[in-house]
């Protein structure tokens, strides 16, 4: 009975709590309000994709496919070519993994314009492998044509929603449903293909996306106890990348840390690093972190604090506050050192910039904490 508890938590833990705004389906609902022509795609999961408040709003623009993510994605690409504004929602790995050739063939390729939702990226459930989008961005991101967005949370879902209803394409957005109230006047804007810095600092730069920017936020704070200024950078735009933001503050800081809800695998990190040496930046990994332990892995399902510490979800909260300073020479010296999971070398910007995926560190687990 417990176990059953928890299977159903997953998909009504935010339902139940009537006090928690639905952000994503309000902002969608508001602009349906002023165009017709946008229409919303279901696989069965209108509560936890919040589409319920806009079935029951626009129950003529409202199409429930069932549990059929494929034919889902075709229906709504031949809707857009007919001149509708598809909005299709599902759990981020059913959109991606399950339904990825619909995705390629029939909205990446021929440029449809079709808004993919997923909800419940990463490991923020507890049912295990079949729902842990840990490859999502880097399913994404590899399609021609694909725009990528991932809010940092509640405060940037109603101007993302905005964003990717205005932009012709093809947008996939991964959504973490809050578990909090945001206040309207703590909105924050979204700008496909800019990235937005929260704070700023010398010595290192902290650039995440998704629940990660909190964290990292949160990271930041205690760094400074330390003597540490690092900045955080929220990567809301992960495709396309190409904010001359991101290589300035590399360039500033010298040190570069990235954290993502996602494999180490083709997600931010990846972006990141791959996009400072386009620009002719040359980066250095720290050779004291095996990256080949950590890069592959299939995750149990458990408590979701639990897990997300296991593997690494909170570093940014847990890990910096251990963090310690060998020696630092302005912003460029030796080194940081962030427990055995994380680990930070600097040296000067001139020869090879330092640069961590700090991930989520998804692995193999040997064993999970209960």
């Amino acid at each position: 009975m417990k176990d059953s508890k928890l299977h159903l938590a997953d998909f009504t833990e935010n339902q139940q709590n009537t006090e928690i705004p639905k952000y994503y389906g309000e902002a969608l609902c508001e602009i349906a309000r002023v165009d017709n022509n946008l229409v919303a795609l279901c696989a069965d999961l209108a509560p936890p994709t919040e589409t319920d408040i806009f079935r029951d709003e626009f129950p003529d623009r409202y199409y429930m496919t069932g549990i059929a993510e494929a034919n889902m994605i075709g229906l709504a690409s031949g809707m857009a070519k007919m001149g509708d504004i598809p909005f299709v929602h599902s759990f981020c790995v059913f959109l991606t993994r399950r339904a990825y050739d619909q995705v390629a063939m029939q909205v990446a390729y021929p440029r449809t314009n079709v808004k993919l939702i997923g909800f419940i990226p990463g490991i923020t459930t507890l049912l295990g492998v079949s729902h842990q989008a840990i490859d999502d961005i880097a399913l994404m991101r590899a399609l021609p044509n694909m725009c990528v967005i991932e809010p940092s949370g509640p405060e940037q879902v109603e101007s993302a929603v905005k964003a990717i209803y205005d932009y012709n394409g093809p947008v996939y957005m991964r959504l973490n449903r809050a578990s909090s109230i945001v206040n309207k006047e703590d909105f924050k804007s979204l700008t496909i293909g800019k990235v937005d810095i929260l704070k700023h600092g010398k010595d290192i730069v902290i650039f995440a996306c998704g629940l990660m920017v909190h964290k990292a936020s949160q990271a930041a704070i205690k760094l400074k106890s330390k003597g540490i200024e690092a900045a955080v950078v929220n990567v809301s735009t992960l495709k396309p990348m190409n904010d001359q933001t991101i290589l300035d503050i590399a360039k500033e800081c010298g040190c570069v840390i990235t954290a993502e809800n996602h494999s180490i695998i083709g997600g931010l990190g990846d972006a990141i690093s791959s996009f400072l040496v386009e620009n002719n930046i040359k980066i250095k990994k720290q050779e004291d972190f095996n990256l080949s332990d950590i890069a592959d892995g299939m995750f149990a399902g458990k408590e979701i604090r639990s897990m997300q510490a296991h593997y690494g979800i909170s570093l940014c909260g847990q890990i910096f506050q251990t963090q310690t300073l060998e020696e630092c020479e302005r912003k460029y010296q030796k080194a940081i050192k962030i427990t055995e999971r994380l680990a930070v070398m600097g040296c000067s910007v001139q020869d090879n910039l330092p640069y961590f995926n700090a991930a989520t560190h998804l692995a193999e687990p040997k064993q999970l904490p209960v």
